[in-house]
């Protein structure tokens, strides 16, 4: 007898088949995709809106104003998920999807699940040229979708309807893959969208799936342990992948049961609460002079579910020449950097079964008690410089002021500039997997469309918390539209925007490079021959949210409750120092090219020193 089939567009067939799709979270069986964002063009309104439409309830669409901020939107959706929900997002053959580009660099990055299913041209080239098509005259079959194959963990172009059965589950198991998950690429020619296909029934059938969970291979174990067991000063680096292997209670067993310090990566924080005896501080370029301290220490380092990024190792200058490394990740690519001796495996298991090869194997309680007097140094100094009216407005003043008035499940986004640096180092982390700092592609224009896709995902969970987003003057100016998103779709927003007066942390690093300021405050832009300031409240007030500006901390923290207590989105913009306003400890060695010849004797002088810091640097080994 002849297996059951369906009569579908390739685009019903997508959309029916991620309606199918569960997965199990806290013992709850929900949709795997949480829905999508779409803006219509003539390459998918006709087909896929037209499969999407009978589809609402099960796939909500939100409608976006830009696709590259839609696409960061899905970003921090995943990313509050833990990587176990995603959304899609739809753009239109030509600009529409070319403008997706930079977000699913962003997913890429940061190991973040994102579907995009964009037109294309016609596969039968019939009406060839088409309208925003690129020509390669020698490749017809070359155009602007292949261009996300550098950015894409999968990719595909559907060129008859039945590829659907195979590339629909390839693309979901590589969106749920801990080691190789990224987002997912499906090019839709506008033709094949629409044409039909008799589908296995099979295929629409609900389907609950799970993450996979690689157990750690023994040898392995018991090589890390043996390592581990003989350390005198050892520390564990906790990265993102403990958060989204769900072993942050492993985690903190293993650094209790024996006595480890631990110290965070920007995408780590918010691993342990800021309280934790044993939580020593963030590390790296923009961490905390006690995690740098007892890093640079250390003799053993475990890394746990970190890429080890330059920002976390001070470009492999914030460990001992004769340090030890130890990597324990999904990934294998991950686990094995800088000849680190891998552990490929889950955090959780991986964790777990170290812990139980190690024994009663404890750290000196003389090494616990220095990371512990480090850790009590650096909160000082924190507390002191988020302090109102130490000197004039400044990022660490604003962060002080929100933490102080925040709820512990509250979430706080940032990205790009120097808001990622002063979060990481000032932000005092009131309860686990509240903090979002997305510095894997640092990049500007993310963190109020962040917020946005983080506050939908948190309205489905935690609906009275709120989302709080950190954005600086020149990221609001290159993506704000989803002011008006969230206006649209209720999803309230605290927006903290602190105005600097131009690209500020860049030409903090111009000028610690010995150059002179140039082109990045708009003071100091030589083809504007007016420096005009814009009017922020103004201009987020005129997309439907509740705007003011306030004059210092103390207006920040009153207009803060306030919004707090409102259930719209409100913007508080506040003037901040763009020289004396940076939060000046805690930074190990970054490299950056300097330029070895110059006429400028402070450029020179520069380069020399920080060339200095070269000798310091691991060669891999």
């Amino acid at each position: 007898m002849p297996a059951e089939t369906i009569r579908l567009t390739t685009a019903q067939a997508i959309i029916r088949y991620l309606a199918a799709q569960f997965i199990e979270i806290d013992g709850k069986k929900t949709r795997i995709c949480g829905g999508g964002f779409g803006i219509f063009g003539h390459g998918n309104v006709t087909c896929l809106g037209e499969a999407l439409y009978p589809m609402q309830e099960a796939l909500p669409l939100y409608r976006g104003q830009n696709e590259q901020s839609m696409g960061f939107a899905a970003a921090a959706y995943a990313k509050y998920h833990l990587r176990r929900r995603f959304m899609f997002c739809t753009a239109s053959a030509g600009p529409g999807t070319a403008n997706l580009l930079t977000a699913a660099a962003l997913a890429h990055a940061n190991r973040l699940p994102m579907l995009m299913l964009c037109g294309d041209t016609f596969l039968t080239r019939l009406p060839d040229p088409v309208l925003q098509q690129l020509e390669h005259f020698g490749n017809p079959a070359l155009g602007l979708n292949d261009g996300f194959k550098a950015v894409s963990r999968y990719w595909d172009r559907i060129t008859h309807p039945a590829q659907v059965i195979q590339s629909l589950p390839a693309a979901l198991a590589t969106m749920l893959d801990p080691a190789d998950c990224g987002p997912a690429f499906i090019a839709l020619p506008q033709d094949v969208q629409g044409w039909a296909y008799d589908y296995p029934a099979a295929l629409f059938e609900e389907r609950v799936h799970r993450i996979r969970r690689q157990a750690p291979d023994a040898q392995e174990v018991a090589e890390a342990a043996a390592l581990l067991a003989g350390a005198e000063r050892p520390i564990l680096i906790a990265g993102g992948g403990v958060q989204y292997s769900g072993a942050v209670a492993e985690l903190t067993a293993f650094a209790e049961t024996h006595g480890i310090p631990v110290v965070e990566t920007i995408a780590g924080r918010a691993n342990m609460r800021a309280t934790h005896p044993l939580n020593t501080g963030p590390i790296g370029v923009t961490g905390s002079d006690s995690a740098n301290a007892v890093a640079e220490a250390a003799d053993v380092i475990l890394s746990v579910g970190s890429r080890l990024q330059d920002f976390t190792t001070g470009s492999w200058t914030a460990f001992a020449a004769d340090a030890r490394i130890l990597s324990l990740n999904a990934a294998r690519h991950d686990a094995g950097k800088h000849l680190a001796l891998p552990v490929v495996g889950d955090a959780k298991l991986g964790l777990a079964s170290l812990s139980s090869a190690l024994g009663a194997y404890t750290a000196p309680e003389s090494w616990r008690s220095f990371a512990a007097g480090e850790r009590v140094k650096w909160d000082a100094y924190v507390a002191e410089n988020v302090k109102p009216g130490n000197r004039p407005n400044s990022y660490a003043q604003a962060i002080g002021v929100v933490n102080a008035l925040c709820e512990p499940r509250d979430r706080v986004v940032t990205a790009a500039g120097g808001l990622p640096a002063e979060v990481t180092a000032n932000w005092r982390t009131l309860d686990i997997g509240t903090v979002d700092v997305e510095f894997g592609f640092s990049c500007m224009g993310y963190e109020i469309a962040g917020g946005w896709g983080a506050r939908i995902a948190q309205a489905e969970k935690e609906p009275e918390a709120d989302t709080i987003v950190f954005v600086g003057d020149g990221s609001y100016l290159l993506m704000n539209s989803d002011i008006y998103s969230s206006v649209l779709t209720g999803k309230k927003l605290i927006i903290l925007v602190l105005d600097n007066g131009g690209f500020a942390v860049i030409n903090k690093l111009q000028n610690n490079t010995g150059n002179e300021s140039f082109n990045n405050l708009i003071a100091d832009c030589p083809t504007m021959p007016e420096a005009f300031a814009v009017d922020f409240a103004a201009h987020a007030a005129a997309m439907g949210a509740h705007a003011e500006e306030v004059a210092n901390p103390g207006e920040l923290g009153a207009a803060f409750t306030q919004a707090k207590a409102r259930d719209r989105t409100s913007v508080i913009v506040m003037k901040v120092d763009a020289y004396e306003g940076w939060t000046t400890e805690g930074h190990t060695w970054w490299e950056v090219g300097t330029p070895e010849v110059s006429e400028s004797e402070a450029v020179r002088a520069a380069h020399l020193e920080v060339e200095s810091a070269r000798p310091r640097q691991r060669k891999g080994v």
